[in-house]
């Protein structure tokens, strides 16, 4: 478990030092082109449950068969190596600075007035339509971007790093893939996406409210005691359609005094969101750059836990 940790440390310091050049290969991308590949293959006709089942046994095999040769060749050579080779699948599971980007993106316009250059740049990151956002409204969606994004971007993957190491650091990016791609609750994907969306579930359903703990713990600045954010975050997490992202979104709303959810618009759909937080403060860019502050320190906290939990279990194990 030691050798796990070890390894993600080293890939939060390669996140946090190089990030995600966009013209790097990046496994995530031929993840995703071995899913669209099965999909267009697989997804028609009868029986559109089971082959999504075999779609998202097909994809988890290949990405476990591939990394885990990787890794036990590398620790056959050598410990550090191995290490090393772990770091480096775990670095292509977390992605904490370029959620820290995305918010800066949104923030700098918006600083300086500039709304029609924030609209463009949420666009990139959001799917609900930007043009006419106000201020508020295109902060909201910054910050539901990185509140929600904390623990699928950054502390999930690192929980399960610290579960299976690189290997299964990369099996929960391949579900979370697989989840974004088919997941959707539309008639071409309800049906083949369905094993996809349930597995995404149920792999962030610890991770999501360890997450918003470690939030609580994260942003000692907050209006509010730690006991009314997580009245807060007990009350409004459920209402979130997801059954996950609903806590890091409570968390943040709750920790800053914000009300996050409201009216957004796909296209001529129009979703109604349910609204997160007190609302006590006017939501504004400043409030991004908060936002982004919990994600960091909840990212550090949770990582600085995960320490303390290895030694403590390496030490537990010694003694018995």
């Amino acid at each position: 478990m030691i050798a796990h940790i070890a390894a993600a440390t080293l890939a939060f310091i390669f996140d946090r030092l190089i990030g995600d050049p966009p013209h790097w290969p990046h496994p995530v991308r031929f993840i995703g082109a071995m899913i669209k590949w099965l999909e267009s293959r697989l997804n028609k006709g009868s029986f559109l449950k089971i082959k999504g089942v075999l779609m998202l046994l097909l994809v988890l095999g290949s990405v476990f068969g591939i990394g885990i040769s990787v890794i036990i060749a590398s620790y056959h050579i050598h410990i550090g190596l191995g290490i090393v080779a772990e770091a480096i699948l775990i670095f292509f599971s977390i992605a904490c600075r370029s959620l820290k980007e995305a918010g800066i993106s949104v923030y700098e316009p918006l600083q300086t007035g500039d709304l029609e250059q924030a609209r463009l740049k949420l666009s990139y990151i959001v799917g609900r339509d930007t043009a006419s956002l106000n201020e508020s409204e295109i902060a909201r969606g910054a910050i539901e971007t990185v509140a929600e994004n904390t623990s699928d971007g950054v502390t999930a993957p690192l929980f399960w790093a610290l579960i299976g190491g690189g290997a299964a650091a990369m099996i929960y990016r391949a579900i979370n893939t697989c989840d974004s791609m088919v997941g959707y609750q539309n008639e071409k994907y309800q049906a083949f996406g369905w094993a996809s969306a349930r597995l995404d579930d149920a792999v962030n359903w610890l991770p999501a409210r360890l997450t918003a703990v470690v939030m609580l713990w994260s942003y000692p600045e907050s209006p509010y005691k730690k006991g009314q954010v997580w009245q807060i975050i007990k009350r409004d997490a459920p209402k979130h359609p997801s059954p996950n992202s609903g806590w890091g979104e409570a968390a943040v709303a709750g920790l800053l005094g914000i009300e996050l959810g409201g009216i957004n618009t796909y296209g001529n759909r129009v979703s109604d969101r349910a609204r997160m937080g007190n609302g006590d403060h006017h939501k504004s860019a400043s409030h991004i750059l908060m936002s982004i502050t919990i994600m960091e320190r909840t990212s550090l906290l949770f990582l600085l836990l995960m320490w303390i939990g290895g030694i403590i279990y390496e030490l537990a194990g010694s003694w018995i």
